[in-house]
Protein backbone atom coordinates (compact mmCIF):
# COMPACT_ATOMS: atom_id res chain seq x y z
CA UNK A 1 0.00 0.00 0.00
CA UNK A 2 2.75 2.44 0.68
CA UNK A 3 4.44 1.66 -2.41
CA UNK A 4 1.17 2.50 -4.55
CA UNK A 5 0.94 5.44 -1.99
CA UNK A 6 4.74 6.67 -3.01
CA UNK A 7 4.03 5.77 -7.29
CA UNK A 8 1.01 7.97 -6.75
CA UNK A 9 3.19 10.89 -5.13
CA UNK A 10 5.85 9.99 -7.77
CA UNK A 11 3.75 10.63 -11.20
CA UNK A 12 1.98 13.77 -9.54
CA UNK A 13 5.19 15.32 -8.92
CA UNK A 14 6.06 14.11 -12.72
CA UNK A 15 3.16 15.40 -13.72
CA UNK A 16 3.20 18.92 -11.90
CA UNK A 17 7.28 19.83 -13.53
CA UNK A 18 5.38 18.12 -16.72
CA UNK A 19 2.66 21.29 -16.39
CA UNK A 20 5.69 23.62 -15.00
CA UNK A 21 7.96 23.26 -18.17
CA UNK A 22 5.10 23.49 -20.54
CA UNK A 23 3.90 26.57 -18.85
CA UNK A 24 7.63 27.72 -18.90
CA UNK A 25 7.84 27.10 -22.18
CA UNK A 26 4.66 28.54 -23.80
CA UNK A 27 5.35 32.02 -21.85
CA UNK A 28 8.95 32.06 -23.26
CA UNK A 29 7.29 31.36 -26.65
CA UNK A 30 4.94 34.09 -26.10
CA UNK A 31 7.93 36.82 -25.04
CA UNK A 32 9.87 35.85 -28.28
CA UNK A 33 7.03 36.82 -30.47
CA UNK A 34 6.37 39.57 -28.40
CA UNK A 35 9.78 40.79 -29.73
CA UNK A 36 10.37 39.53 -32.86
CA UNK A 37 8.63 41.19 -35.69
CA UNK A 38 5.75 39.18 -36.72
CA UNK A 39 5.12 41.31 -40.40
CA UNK A 40 8.44 40.72 -41.35
CA UNK A 41 8.72 36.68 -40.40
CA UNK A 42 4.78 36.88 -42.00
CA UNK A 43 5.80 38.00 -45.05
CA UNK A 44 8.94 35.51 -46.08
CA UNK A 45 6.89 32.93 -45.21
CA UNK A 46 4.15 34.00 -47.81
CA UNK A 47 7.08 34.69 -50.12
CA UNK A 48 8.36 31.45 -49.65
CA UNK A 49 5.64 29.41 -49.26
CA UNK A 50 4.65 31.54 -52.99
CA UNK A 51 8.28 30.33 -54.05
CA UNK A 52 7.58 26.54 -53.05
CA UNK A 53 4.21 26.91 -55.27
CA UNK A 54 5.76 28.45 -58.34
CA UNK A 55 8.77 25.56 -57.87
CA UNK A 56 5.86 22.57 -57.31
CA UNK A 57 4.99 23.81 -61.07
CA UNK A 58 7.66 23.65 -63.12
CA UNK A 59 10.28 21.21 -60.97
CA UNK A 60 8.06 19.09 -58.65
CA UNK A 61 10.85 17.03 -57.02
CA UNK A 62 12.97 20.51 -55.95
CA UNK A 63 9.83 20.92 -53.57
CA UNK A 64 10.88 18.62 -50.59
CA UNK A 65 14.19 19.98 -50.92
CA UNK A 66 12.93 23.53 -50.62
CA UNK A 67 10.37 22.87 -47.89
CA UNK A 68 13.02 21.25 -45.94
CA UNK A 69 15.63 24.25 -47.03
CA UNK A 70 12.71 26.44 -45.40
CA UNK A 71 12.75 24.51 -42.36
CA UNK A 72 16.34 25.50 -41.56
CA UNK A 73 16.10 28.56 -42.53
CA UNK A 74 13.25 29.05 -39.79
CA UNK A 75 15.72 28.24 -37.52
CA UNK A 76 18.25 30.17 -38.37
CA UNK A 77 15.89 32.84 -38.39
CA UNK A 78 14.88 31.82 -34.67
CA UNK A 79 18.61 31.52 -33.60
CA UNK A 80 20.22 34.84 -34.88
CA UNK A 81 17.12 36.71 -33.87
CA UNK A 82 18.44 35.90 -30.53
CA UNK A 83 21.80 36.58 -30.89
CA UNK A 84 23.19 40.20 -30.11
CA UNK A 85 24.25 41.83 -32.80
CA UNK A 86 26.72 43.60 -30.70
CA UNK A 87 28.66 40.83 -29.91
CA UNK A 88 29.04 39.41 -33.23
CA UNK A 89 30.54 43.26 -34.22
CA UNK A 90 33.04 42.51 -31.58
CA UNK A 91 34.13 40.02 -33.24
CA UNK A 92 34.33 40.93 -36.68
CA UNK A 93 38.01 39.44 -37.28
CA UNK A 94 36.95 36.01 -36.54
CA UNK A 95 33.55 36.61 -38.56
CA UNK A 96 36.10 37.90 -41.17
CA UNK A 97 38.45 35.11 -41.14
CA UNK A 98 35.66 32.31 -41.41
CA UNK A 99 34.23 34.31 -44.62
CA UNK A 100 37.49 33.79 -46.31
CA UNK A 101 37.79 29.98 -44.76
CA UNK A 102 34.95 29.47 -46.34
CA UNK A 103 35.54 30.94 -49.53
CA UNK A 104 38.99 29.14 -49.78
CA UNK A 105 37.36 25.65 -48.73
CA UNK A 106 35.97 26.37 -52.50
CA UNK A 107 39.51 25.01 -53.54
CA UNK A 108 39.17 21.67 -51.75
CA UNK A 109 37.85 18.51 -52.93
CA UNK A 110 34.42 19.66 -50.77
CA UNK A 111 34.67 22.46 -53.93
CA UNK A 112 32.60 21.70 -57.12
CA UNK A 113 31.59 23.54 -60.18
CA UNK A 114 27.52 24.32 -61.79
CA UNK A 115 27.06 26.45 -64.44
CA UNK A 116 30.54 27.87 -65.18
CA UNK A 117 30.79 28.98 -61.34
CA UNK A 118 32.63 26.88 -58.70
CA UNK A 119 31.06 28.21 -56.15
CA UNK A 120 29.35 25.37 -53.97
CA UNK A 121 30.97 22.92 -51.22
CA UNK A 122 29.28 19.51 -50.92
CA UNK A 123 29.28 17.75 -47.27
CA UNK A 124 27.66 14.49 -46.64
CA UNK A 125 25.65 15.65 -49.49
CA UNK A 126 25.00 18.76 -48.18
CA UNK A 127 25.42 21.54 -50.25
CA UNK A 128 26.50 25.41 -49.26
CA UNK A 129 27.00 28.25 -51.33
CA UNK A 130 29.74 29.94 -49.35
CA UNK A 131 29.41 33.72 -50.55
CA UNK A 132 25.09 33.20 -49.57
CA UNK A 133 26.69 33.11 -45.81
CA UNK A 134 30.20 35.30 -46.35
CA UNK A 135 27.57 38.59 -47.64
CA UNK A 136 25.98 38.45 -43.83
CA UNK A 137 29.63 38.48 -42.65
CA UNK A 138 30.53 41.41 -44.61
CA UNK A 139 27.40 43.25 -43.87
CA UNK A 140 28.15 42.98 -40.27
CA UNK A 141 31.77 43.72 -40.46
CA UNK A 142 31.55 47.04 -42.57
CA UNK A 143 28.42 47.71 -40.01
CA UNK A 144 30.71 48.34 -37.29
CA UNK A 145 33.72 50.36 -39.22
CA UNK A 146 30.95 52.94 -40.99
CA UNK A 147 29.58 53.22 -37.45
CA UNK A 148 33.02 53.42 -35.61
CA UNK A 149 34.52 55.86 -38.10
CA UNK A 150 31.47 57.96 -37.74
CA UNK A 151 31.72 58.09 -34.56
CA UNK A 152 34.84 59.63 -34.20
CA UNK A 153 34.63 61.95 -37.08
CA UNK A 154 36.51 59.56 -39.38
CA UNK A 155 34.67 58.18 -42.13
CA UNK A 156 35.67 60.60 -44.69
CA UNK A 157 39.70 59.22 -43.57
CA UNK A 158 41.62 58.10 -46.42
CA UNK A 159 42.69 55.53 -43.85
CA UNK A 160 38.89 54.70 -42.48
CA UNK A 161 37.99 54.49 -46.45
CA UNK A 162 41.56 51.86 -47.15
CA UNK A 163 40.81 49.74 -44.49
CA UNK A 164 36.91 49.41 -45.17
CA UNK A 165 37.94 49.00 -48.97
CA UNK A 166 40.71 46.43 -48.05
CA UNK A 167 38.19 44.44 -46.33
CA UNK A 168 35.91 44.57 -49.44
CA UNK A 169 38.48 43.85 -52.15
CA UNK A 170 39.52 40.65 -50.13
CA UNK A 171 35.70 39.26 -50.61
CA UNK A 172 35.30 40.53 -53.99
CA UNK A 173 38.77 39.07 -55.11
CA UNK A 174 38.16 35.42 -53.46
CA UNK A 175 34.52 34.81 -54.87
CA UNK A 176 35.35 36.03 -58.15
CA UNK A 177 38.71 35.27 -58.82
CA UNK A 178 38.10 31.22 -56.39
CA UNK A 179 34.40 30.87 -57.57
CA UNK A 180 34.17 33.08 -60.71
CA UNK A 181 30.74 34.26 -59.73
CA UNK A 182 30.46 37.74 -60.81
CA UNK A 183 27.29 38.12 -60.34
CA UNK A 184 27.82 37.01 -56.27
CA UNK A 185 31.15 39.74 -56.25
CA UNK A 186 29.13 42.65 -57.86
CA UNK A 187 26.77 42.31 -54.98
CA UNK A 188 29.41 43.06 -52.58
CA UNK A 189 30.21 46.08 -54.42
CA UNK A 190 26.64 47.41 -54.22
CA UNK A 191 25.97 46.40 -50.71
CA UNK A 192 29.27 48.19 -49.61
CA UNK A 193 28.47 51.68 -51.75
CA UNK A 194 24.73 51.55 -50.15
CA UNK A 195 26.13 50.98 -46.51
CA UNK A 196 28.85 54.33 -47.32
CA UNK A 197 26.18 56.32 -48.80
CA UNK A 198 23.79 55.47 -45.71
CA UNK A 199 26.91 55.90 -42.94
CA UNK A 200 26.87 59.94 -44.33
CA UNK A 201 30.19 59.49 -46.62
CA UNK A 202 30.68 62.70 -48.90
CA UNK A 203 29.78 62.78 -51.79
CA UNK A 204 33.06 63.30 -53.88
CA UNK A 205 34.41 59.77 -52.88
CA UNK A 206 31.50 58.26 -54.77
CA UNK A 207 32.41 60.73 -57.23
CA UNK A 208 36.12 59.59 -57.50
CA UNK A 209 35.15 56.12 -57.25
CA UNK A 210 32.97 56.21 -60.27
CA UNK A 211 35.55 57.87 -62.18
CA UNK A 212 37.98 55.37 -61.22
CA UNK A 213 35.71 53.14 -62.75
CA UNK A 214 35.38 54.50 -65.45
CA UNK A 215 39.16 54.81 -66.32
CA UNK A 216 39.83 51.27 -65.59
CA UNK A 217 36.37 49.97 -67.39
CA UNK A 218 38.47 49.08 -70.61
CA UNK A 219 40.96 46.92 -68.54
CA UNK A 220 37.87 45.61 -66.27
CA UNK A 221 36.81 44.64 -69.99
CA UNK A 222 39.51 42.91 -71.37
CA UNK A 223 40.13 41.10 -68.17
CA UNK A 224 36.65 39.42 -68.86
CA UNK A 225 35.79 36.69 -70.69
CA UNK A 226 34.57 36.22 -74.04
CA UNK A 227 31.26 34.82 -72.28
CA UNK A 228 30.60 37.38 -69.54
CA UNK A 229 31.39 40.34 -71.92
CA UNK A 230 28.77 39.06 -74.68
CA UNK A 231 25.60 38.84 -71.92
CA UNK A 232 26.13 42.41 -71.39
CA UNK A 233 26.64 42.81 -75.02
CA UNK A 234 23.11 40.69 -75.30
CA UNK A 235 20.99 43.12 -73.40
CA UNK A 236 21.58 45.81 -76.08
CA UNK A 237 22.18 43.99 -79.25
CA UNK A 238 21.61 40.54 -78.57
CA UNK A 239 21.71 39.12 -82.84
CA UNK A 240 25.81 40.98 -82.90
CA UNK A 241 26.11 37.83 -80.18
CA UNK A 242 23.92 35.16 -81.31
CA UNK A 243 21.98 35.71 -84.45
CA UNK A 244 20.13 32.10 -84.32
CA UNK A 245 18.52 33.55 -80.69
CA UNK A 246 19.66 29.67 -79.56
CA UNK A 247 23.01 30.40 -77.68
CA UNK A 248 23.46 32.81 -75.00
CA UNK A 249 20.49 34.33 -75.36
CA UNK A 250 18.40 31.32 -75.20
CA UNK A 251 17.61 31.70 -71.72
CA UNK A 252 16.63 35.17 -71.80
CA UNK A 253 14.51 34.42 -75.04
CA UNK A 254 12.13 31.66 -73.25
CA UNK A 255 12.22 33.58 -69.91
CA UNK A 256 10.57 36.32 -72.20
CA UNK A 257 8.40 34.50 -73.87
CA UNK A 258 6.93 32.74 -70.92
CA UNK A 259 6.13 36.12 -69.01
CA UNK A 260 4.70 37.89 -72.28
CA UNK A 261 2.71 34.23 -72.97
CA UNK A 262 0.95 34.22 -69.71
CA UNK A 263 -0.73 37.86 -70.53
CA UNK A 264 -2.76 39.34 -67.45
CA UNK A 265 -3.59 36.38 -65.95
CA UNK A 266 -1.71 33.77 -66.52
CA UNK A 267 -2.77 30.28 -68.50
CA UNK A 268 -3.46 28.88 -64.71
CA UNK A 269 -1.23 26.61 -62.51
CA UNK A 270 -0.04 23.72 -64.46
CA UNK A 271 -0.94 25.42 -67.79
CA UNK A 272 1.92 27.00 -68.58
CA UNK A 273 3.40 25.92 -72.25
CA UNK A 274 7.14 26.35 -71.38
CA UNK A 275 7.19 26.36 -67.93
CA UNK A 276 5.29 22.40 -68.20
CA UNK A 277 7.31 21.36 -71.16
CA UNK A 278 10.81 22.48 -69.24
CA UNK A 279 11.65 24.89 -72.16
CA UNK A 280 13.02 27.38 -69.45
CA UNK A 281 16.52 26.69 -68.27
CA UNK A 282 16.91 26.90 -64.91
CA UNK A 283 13.39 27.70 -63.90
CA UNK A 284 13.08 26.75 -60.77
CA UNK A 285 16.43 28.77 -59.97
CA UNK A 286 17.16 31.76 -61.84
CA UNK A 287 14.29 31.96 -63.60
CA UNK A 288 11.60 31.29 -61.57
CA UNK A 289 10.03 35.00 -62.61
CA UNK A 290 9.17 33.50 -65.28
CA UNK A 291 7.01 30.51 -64.25
CA UNK A 292 4.96 33.42 -62.59
CA UNK A 293 4.43 35.58 -65.54
CA UNK A 294 3.47 32.39 -67.37
CA UNK A 295 0.92 31.09 -65.37
CA UNK A 296 -0.22 33.45 -63.39
CA UNK A 297 0.55 36.00 -65.37
CA UNK A 298 1.16 39.96 -64.84
CA UNK A 299 -0.78 39.95 -61.45
CA UNK A 300 1.31 36.68 -60.07
CA UNK A 301 4.20 38.75 -61.18
CA UNK A 302 3.19 41.99 -59.20
CA UNK A 303 2.74 40.22 -56.15
CA UNK A 304 5.98 38.69 -56.47
CA UNK A 305 7.35 42.07 -56.56
CA UNK A 306 5.06 43.77 -54.09
CA UNK A 307 6.07 40.76 -51.58
CA UNK A 308 9.92 41.32 -51.86
CA UNK A 309 8.91 45.47 -51.87
CA UNK A 310 7.29 44.92 -48.63
CA UNK A 311 10.28 43.23 -46.91
CA UNK A 312 12.84 45.55 -48.05
CA UNK A 313 10.89 48.20 -46.63
CA UNK A 314 10.10 46.62 -43.37
CA UNK A 315 13.41 46.08 -42.72
CA UNK A 316 14.42 49.85 -43.56
CA UNK A 317 11.40 50.79 -41.02
CA UNK A 318 13.21 48.82 -38.41
CA UNK A 319 16.45 50.19 -39.21
CA UNK A 320 14.66 53.75 -38.62
CA UNK A 321 13.87 52.93 -35.40
CA UNK A 322 17.12 51.20 -34.01
CA UNK A 323 18.83 53.08 -31.49
CA UNK A 324 22.35 52.36 -32.93
CA UNK A 325 23.86 53.58 -35.92
CA UNK A 326 25.66 50.49 -36.13
CA UNK A 327 22.13 48.29 -35.82
CA UNK A 328 20.83 50.69 -38.32
CA UNK A 329 23.46 50.13 -41.05
CA UNK A 330 23.06 46.35 -40.72
CA UNK A 331 19.51 46.59 -41.97
CA UNK A 332 20.19 49.04 -44.90
CA UNK A 333 23.37 46.31 -45.67
CA UNK A 334 20.54 43.56 -45.77
CA UNK A 335 17.85 45.72 -47.61
CA UNK A 336 20.47 46.80 -49.82
CA UNK A 337 21.60 42.46 -50.44
CA UNK A 338 17.76 41.92 -51.04
CA UNK A 339 17.25 44.70 -53.44
CA UNK A 340 19.94 44.35 -55.83
CA UNK A 341 19.46 40.33 -55.74
CA UNK A 342 15.67 41.21 -56.60
CA UNK A 343 16.35 43.56 -59.48
CA UNK A 344 19.07 41.85 -61.35
CA UNK A 345 17.11 38.70 -60.95
CA UNK A 346 14.21 39.93 -61.96
CA UNK A 347 15.66 42.26 -64.84
CA UNK A 348 17.57 38.66 -66.11
CA UNK A 349 14.18 37.12 -66.68
CA UNK A 350 12.92 40.51 -68.61
CA UNK A 351 16.06 40.64 -70.60
CA UNK A 352 17.02 44.05 -69.43
CA UNK A 353 20.33 42.84 -67.06
CA UNK A 354 23.25 40.33 -67.73
CA UNK A 355 22.46 36.91 -66.74
CA UNK A 356 25.12 36.72 -63.87
CA UNK A 357 22.94 33.63 -61.60
CA UNK A 358 21.54 35.58 -59.22
CA UNK A 359 18.22 33.88 -57.47
CA UNK A 360 15.64 35.37 -56.54
CA UNK A 361 14.99 35.97 -52.71
CA UNK A 362 12.80 33.56 -50.82
CA UNK A 363 11.03 32.12 -54.45
CA UNK A 364 14.42 30.64 -55.88
CA UNK A 365 15.16 26.60 -55.56
CA UNK A 366 18.05 26.85 -53.99
CA UNK A 367 19.02 25.68 -50.13
CA UNK A 368 22.19 28.34 -49.59
CA UNK A 369 19.86 31.14 -50.95
CA UNK A 370 16.66 30.32 -48.64
CA UNK A 371 18.64 29.91 -45.95
CA UNK A 372 21.02 32.89 -45.76
CA UNK A 373 17.59 35.22 -46.47
CA UNK A 374 16.12 33.54 -43.46
CA UNK A 375 19.40 34.23 -41.95
CA UNK A 376 19.00 37.76 -42.43
CA UNK A 377 15.76 38.59 -41.68
CA UNK A 378 16.68 37.03 -38.41
CA UNK A 379 19.30 39.23 -37.41
CA UNK A 380 17.00 42.01 -38.48
CA UNK A 381 14.28 40.82 -35.94
CA UNK A 382 17.24 40.81 -33.26
CA UNK A 383 18.20 43.98 -33.95
CA UNK A 384 14.11 44.94 -33.40
CA UNK A 385 14.13 43.53 -30.26
CA UNK A 386 16.49 46.12 -28.61
CA UNK A 387 14.95 49.62 -27.25
CA UNK A 388 13.68 51.65 -29.66
CA UNK A 389 13.79 55.66 -29.85
CA UNK A 390 10.12 56.59 -28.79
CA UNK A 391 9.28 58.54 -31.99
CA UNK A 392 9.34 55.47 -33.56
CA UNK A 393 7.67 52.95 -31.38
CA UNK A 394 4.35 53.12 -33.36
CA UNK A 395 5.87 51.33 -36.02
Amino acid sequence: MFTKWKNNVTMQGRIIVKVYIMQKAVISIGRYFKKTDTPLILLALAASVYGVVLINTCAPASVPTQIFAIVIGLFAYVVLSLLDIDILADNWAILFITGIALILLLLTPLGYGEGGNHAWLRFLGIGLQPSEVVKLFFIIIIARFIARYTDERKLDHIVSLLIMGAIFAVYFALIYVISADLGSALIFLFIFAVMLFAGGLKIYWFLIALTGIVVASPYIWGMMNETRRNRIIAIFDPASVDATGRGITWQTNQSKAAIAGGGVFGMGLGNGTLTQSGSVPKQRTDFIFSAAGEELGMVGCLFVIALLIAIIVRILIIGMRCQSRMGALVCVGIAAMLLIQTAENIGMCLGVAPVIGITLPFFSSGGSSIVASFAAIGIVSGIKAKPKPVMFQKY
